[in-house]
């Protein structure tokens, strides 16, 4: 049992940013901030769930099935991620690249303390057992300095690549090789950027990011030494009842300053060939893989291609509806669809294979997904891109970013894509 309790915000963003900083005090922390970017589907403009309960962590073996269990018995808000690497637990794959963040494949929290902020109200939503610390966590809120005033700013990090430019041209064309073949018709090819030896201020960062991009899945996670600070612009999969949907990203052009230079940019966006290619054959793969728990019929696409604007980048995005029938099991409709097709390819199973041989990097997080379920089993769930990735104790820094390789592929246009979308991450930490 929760006891809730509403109160009026006189300066909401304001009060955002003192509700996040107050909450390093907790070993586990998990933010969701739709930076007011206005959308249907949204259910709350920020969220907060802090201090584990109860907890789940695990490796990929019989992940899933652990999840569901726990989310079953535990009948409540959790919070958690999902790292790509549980790939290896729907399919019979692997992963054996280098990893230097080292974050468990799963976990996932019930929360003590919780905070939804929707237009000027925030309201607490406490576990019983620590209900009476509602009114005092409210006014310590409240006077919490603003961030900028707690924080020191770290050195510029140099940041190195996993993968020199000319062997990424060699690996690109490698792929392009294996859809030649008929083996792939697309697949992610992802790239990492990192630093060693570097710390960061974890808050800090995230708030640089986060004014940068402000986009509708911006996400802060906090587990003990490990930080996620993103700047994702890309939903995986939400249930609302019985109503599923899905809403891949496919197709990126950069933003101009001149705003009829920015309008070219975005209209030559929308009547890209290669990039519709891309949206729509990842369409295809969600159609087909909500259809695994759609009621007959129900699977049906609500938008396709539609462009979508955000601060550094002009968008593709496809949104896929489906219906499940009430006795679904929630963590089956996650089983059933991960990893997201935005960040693999078709088919699914050979470009994950395919993906590993050609990736220097352990994907781990990025890539995967955070996110929620409700006590009443609905869940929404981010995609982890354009994120930095932060291992304090290994003073390990990564942010990897990817593009959709097809048979229309140049592998310059490729890599210059994938700068594009580092360029904020970059920045924060460079600079």
């Amino acid at each position: 049992m929760r006891t809730r309790r509403n109160h009026q915000l006189t300066h909401p963003e304001n009060f955002k940013k003192q509700l996040l900083n107050w909450a390093q005090q907790f070993d586990d922390v998990i933010w969701f901030d739709s930076n007011n970017y206005p959308s249907k589907y949204s259910s709350y403009d920020a969220v907060l769930a802090v201090d584990a309960f109860t907890s789940i962590r695990s490796d990929y073996v019989e992940a899933f099935n652990k999840l569901q269990e726990y989310q079953s018995t535990t009948k409540d808000w959790i919070f958690g991620y999902l790292t790509y690497d549980l790939k290896n637990d729907v399919e019979d794959l692997t992963s054996s690249n280098f990893d230097g963040l080292d974050f468990p494949e799963l976990y996932f929290f019930q929360p003590k303390k919780l905070f939804f902020v929707k237009d000027d109200v925030v309201e607490l939503c406490y576990l019983k057992v620590v209900d009476d610390e509602l009114d005092t966590d409210f006014k310590n809120i409240l006077n919490t300095l603003s961030f900028e005033t707690t924080i020191n700013s770290s050195e510029p990090i140099k940041i190195k690549v996993r993968i020199q430019k000319d062997e990424y041209f060699e690996k690109v064309g490698a792929m392009l090789n294996h859809i030649q073949r008929g083996d792939i018709y697309e697949a992610n090819f992802c790239q990492e950027f990192y630093a060693e030896d570097s710390q960061i201020n974890p808050l800090e960062a995230y708030f640089k990011l986060n004014a940068i991009s402000k986009t509708p899945f911006a996400t802060f996670l906090k587990l003990e030494d490990k930080y996620l600070l993103s700047a994702t612009p890309e939903r995986y999969i939400k249930k609302m009842g019985q109503d599923v949907i899905s809403q891949p990203i496919k197709g990126t052009a950069k933003r101009s300053k001149d705003a009829q230079l920015d309008k070219e940019l975005s209209e030559a966006l929308s009547s890209d060939e290669k990039e519709r290619s891309e949206n729509i054959m990842i369409v295809d793969l969600v159609r087909n893989d909500l259809s695994l728990t759609a009621l007959k019929g129900s699977v049906n696409v609500e938008e396709l291609c539609e462009v979508y604007t955000f601060p550094q980048v002009h968008q593709m995005i496809s949104t896929i509806r489906s219906k499940v029938s009430k006795d679904t099991e929630p963590v089956t409709l996650l089983k059933t669809t991960f990893p997201m097709g935005s960040m693999t390819g078709a088919p699914k199973i050979s470009a994950m294979t395919i993906i590993e041989d050609l990736e220097e990097t352990k994907r781990g997080l990025y890539s995967g997904s955070v996110g929620y379920f409700t006590p009443e089993g609905d869940f929404d769930f981010n995609v982890v891109i354009r994120s930095i990735l932060y291992n304090a104790s290994e003073s390990y820094i990564s942010c990897s970013v990817g593009s959709a390789i097809t048979a229309k592929s140049n592998p310059l246009k490729e890599y210059e894509e994938c700068l594009v979308k580092a360029k904020a991450m970059r920045e924060v930490l460079e600079n």
